[in-house]
């Protein structure tokens, strides 16, 4: 079976500990280890204690965060658990077993994350644009509403089932870019577009959270960041020429 531990679980600022404790224990059900808390309200907590109920070894290791980037910057392939797509830009989508089959292909390059929203709200559009893809649970239309533990356990579940099926993916020649390095190069290609006025700051529309799900589609490896910054460098400097020749 595939080594499960560089999947990790991303819990964004769970509001109920007893949910927290739920989740840890339908990772351990299924082989999972590695849960990550963003700013949780309450953990410690011996509610979720109580609820993991002998997986009390994953919650004592579980991760807390200040915010979703320190979770998943090492991360090269996230995915989104959400009920919803942003209203505006669609995201790829995956059901539960099409997001096992890509965790489990990803894990054989580095971490890759899953993560689940506050158990209200789910996802904000922000957090959604750090995905490269969403994933669903087809539920009942009538009655959609899963508790955050029991949502946890069906991807554990098919996480675990297409490791158990599939051979380790053969590693990919140059790593992928991690999360991380696609935001600084996100934050880049942002002030070169700008500069060279493609990109009206004050009115911005969607063509960042277009051009992030397009980067992100691609799956770009280290090298290939390497060379959009460069390119975007050159730009930088070439743009600064061209602006200090206009002045003289």
């Amino acid at each position: 079976m595939i080594p499960l531990h560089a999947i990790r679980a991303v819990l964004v600022r769970p509001t109920h500990p007893g949910n927290i404790g739920g989740v840890a224990r339908a990772l351990k059900n299924m082989g999972l280890v590695q849960l990550y808390l963003v700013a949780p309200s309450r953990y410690p907590s011996e509610e979720a204690t109580a609820r993991a109920a002998g997986a009390e070894d994953v919650l004592t290791r579980a991760v807390v965060c200040r915010d979703l980037d320190e979770a998943i910057r090492d991360c090269h392939y996230v995915v989104g658990a959400s009920a919803r797509s942003s209203r505006h830009i669609d995201w790829p989508l995956l059901d539960p077993a099409e997001c096992a089959a890509r965790l489990i292909a990803g894990a054989a390059s580095g971490p890759v994350a899953l993560l689940f929203g506050p158990e209200r709200a789910g996802l904000a559009n922000a957090e959604l644009d750090r995905c490269h893809a969403l994933s669903y649970i087809p539920a009942n239309p009538d009655y959609p509403s899963l508790n955050l533990a029991c949502a946890a356990q069906v991807f554990a579940y098919e996480i675990r089932r297409a490791a158990l099926q599939e051979r380790p993916p053969m590693r990919a020649a140059e790593p992928p870019a991690t999360v991380e390095e696609l935001e600084h190069f996100y934050r880049h290609l942002e002030r070169v577009l700008i500069r060279i006025r493609f990109l009206d700051p004050e009115n911005p529309r969607l063509l960042l959270r277009r051009l992030r799900r397009l980067y992100n589609r691609a799956g770009l490896d280290k090298n290939e960041i390497n060379i959009l910054r460069g390119i975007l460098t050159a730009v930088d400097k070439a743009t600064a020429k061209l602006d200090k020749d206009t002045r003289e």
